[in-house]
């Protein structure tokens, strides 16, 4: 039972982003007709200071206690340098951990996942945070230190590693 409620919520909630028009840069589908499993691109805007241009691939991951419990997202194909992205792809985002206490005291229960949130609103989320890199907790420290040393000294290593994966993931198009 639990499982059919969450596939038609997903049936739902995969319907009305396709329909929006108001969420430019961002198409799903489905990956081989499991309502469970979203492919995601991600078409980020020029202005994006650091990955604008660039067009990422995602999985989209929906456990069955969906929306009880958060999916996971993972880029795939080129993955972003990010501060908030390991290098297997997988991101680190508060909205996408668990809904209990950070057993690390690192985010408190309000900034975890909520029912409330939707696959719409995780994407705006991972959109919103390739155009504000967070360096705290971060998935992937060397990207952490290089976009703190560029903020610090103005050196542009980050963001040319950022631009070149940009341009690579042009080339796929």
């Amino acid at each position: 039972m639990a499982q059919s409620g969450s596939a038609g919520l997903l049936q739902r909630q995969l319907k009305a982003m396709q329909l929006a028009k108001d969420l430019p840069g961002i198409s799903c589908g489905l990956v081989n007709d499991n309502v469970y499993e979203w492919e995601v691109m991600l078409m980020i805007s020029d202005d994006c200071k650091y990955y604008g241009g660039g067009n990422f691939r995602c999985h989209l991951a929906f456990p069955t206690s969906y929306p009880h419990m958060p999916p996971s997202l993972t880029f795939k194909g080129h993955i972003p340098f990010h501060p908030n992205v390991y290098s297997n792809g997988a991101l680190c985002i508060s909205i996408l951990h668990p809904p209990e206490e950070d057993q690390y005291g690192y985010e408190s229960a309000a900034e975890r996942w909520s029912p409330v949130q939707t696959p719409e609103t995780i994407l705006l989320s991972v959109i919103s945070l390739l155009r504000s890199p967070s360096t705290e907790g971060p998935a992937n420290v060397e990207a952490a230190m290089l976009l703190r040393e560029e903020q610090e000294k103005g050196n542009k290593v980050f963001t040319r590693r950022c631009r070149s994966i940009v341009r690579a993931t042009l080339e796929d198009y």
